[in-house]
């Protein structure tokens, strides 16, 4: 089993930066595929992107593609967001989480952070 526990969150206003950091302990963390969601007042959770083992190979929502990065460090097991251009419509509670499998789906994962409130004002 995996914990997990995000930092980073906070408010910014829009065009602005936020680094999310993911830290993982528990098991071994280079098996895991890591991802990143978020959840917006009212809605569902969504897949904003995702990482395989190594970090060699990313994958992304089309609505963050080109501002959002995505890393891991697994000597530290971390995984950072790093987000650039921020806009109102990224306001969100974000998840870091960690599965056995790779993609777009919640159901992909099996571990999920507490989350981490990210406010963007225009």
């Amino acid at each position: 089993q995996v914990q997990l526990g995000e930092s980073g969150g906070g408010l910014v206003q829009a065009g602005g930066s936020l680094r999310l950091s993911c830290a993982a302990s528990g098991a071994t963390f280079t098996w895991f595929y890591m991802g990143w969601f978020r959840q917006a007042p009212g809605k569902e959770r969504e897949f904003v992107g995702c990482i395989n083992k190594n970090g060699a190979i990313t994958m992304y929502a089309d609505s963050v593609k080109g501002r959002f990065t995505i890393s891991r460090d697994n000597a530290k097991n971390t995984v950072d967001l790093q987000m650039h251009n921020l806009k109102p419509e990224d306001t969100a509670v974000y998840y870091c989480a960690a599965g056995a499998n790779w993609g777009r789906m919640t159901s992909a994962y099996d571990y999920w952070g507490q989350g981490a409130q990210v406010t963007v004002s225009s």
